[in-house]
């Protein structure tokens, strides 16, 4: 735990307080906004899905390109390939823009196998176009001569999953605190997606087993891409400013979720992010972020048990 507190002051020692603020400012009213207008509702309800792609593409695009021009994209350096790496910021919102919108997978099953079956191949699915963009990414830094990550931080060299597990204990009194707002119980647990199957197998915990395997991919292909991508790829580019723009971009992919977990994902995102920077591993955000999500999923359904 002193390293990360450690690593967190020598970040914010480095960074212009006036950027940070911007920046925080900027994600404020993009939250004040979501909350208010619906922006994340509105696009999702877009049609045809072209709509929803376009629009989500827009949004990320203007979010993660305004918080690269607070941080100053002029002072790539100069080793660095611009071309490169603006094609970079190009192809992050519009792979996340796909993610976001749902794929309707061919499926020859009845109901309800599928539509378990395509809520299930979902994520997994969508892990393997991101597999497809980092295998990209990396052969634009091997152009530049940059040697690229070991797959963007998925390592364990030097790797202690220890303090990582202390912090998620830290954070289990939040969790069950959270687990007693109505709001926490309308979005957790995920699993109650799955809800419709239930009169038709038993028993039921294998299905939503297998649901909560793929629930947990999701949270692989979000390290993947924010600390990863976003910050051990980009950071060969320009440095710790790749840290903000990425926890900008990372907060407003929580607007479908409750008013507190977006807010603090912005710190968190950002946190995850130096964490990242400084062990070049994605590990460790992985394990916080599984555990969180498990931990909420569980958080969900007791909270739910205790009030029905």
């Amino acid at each position: 735990m002193k390293d990360f507190i450690t690593y967190l002051k020598q970040y914010l020692s480095r960074q212009s307080s006036k950027n940070i603020i911007y920046i925080i400012v900027f994600t404020g009213l993009l939250i004040a906004c979501n909350y208010t207008f619906g922006i994340e509702r509105r696009i999702k309800d877009l049609h045809p899905w072209y709509l929803s792609l376009v629009s989500f593409f827009f949004f990320y695009a203007f979010v993660f390109f305004f918080a690269w021009a607070v941080v100053g994209v002029r002072e790539i350096r100069s080793h660095a390939s611009r071309r490169h790496f603006l094609l970079i910021l190009f192809v992050a919102p519009l792979y996340f823009s796909f993610k976001m919108i749902h794929w309707d997978l061919p499926l020859d099953l009845r109901y309800p196998w599928d539509h378990y079956t395509l809520i299930v191949l979902q994520l997994p699915a969508k892990l393997i176009l991101l597999c497809i963009l980092l295998w990209f990414c990396g052969r634009v830094l091997k152009e530049d001569n940059i040697p690229p990550p070991a797959f963007f931080g998925l390592t364990s060299k030097g790797f202690r999953a220890g303090p990582y597990f202390l912090l998620l204990a830290c954070l289990l009194p939040l969790i069950a605190l959270a687990s007693t707002r109505p709001d926490f119980l309308h979005t957790y647990p995920k699993v109650k997606n799955i809800a419709f199957i239930s009169s038709y197998t038993s028993p039921l915990w294998p299905w939503q087993l297998l649901y909560e395997l793929s629930y947990g991919l999701d949270f692989l292909s979000i390290e993947l891409f924010f600390r990863g991508l976003l910050v051990i790829g980009l950071v060969r580019y320009a440095g710790e400013k790749a840290i903000l723009p990425m926890a900008a971009f990372y907060c407003t992919i929580h607007f479908g979720k409750p008013l507190g977990e977006c807010i603090s994902s912005f710190f968190g995102g950002m946190i995850l992010g130096v964490i990242a920077l400084r062990t070049r591993s994605i590990l460790g955000g992985l394990i916080v972020h599984l555990g969180l999500a498990w931990l909420m999923e569980l958080g969900g359904w007791l909270g739910d048990l205790l009030l029905h």
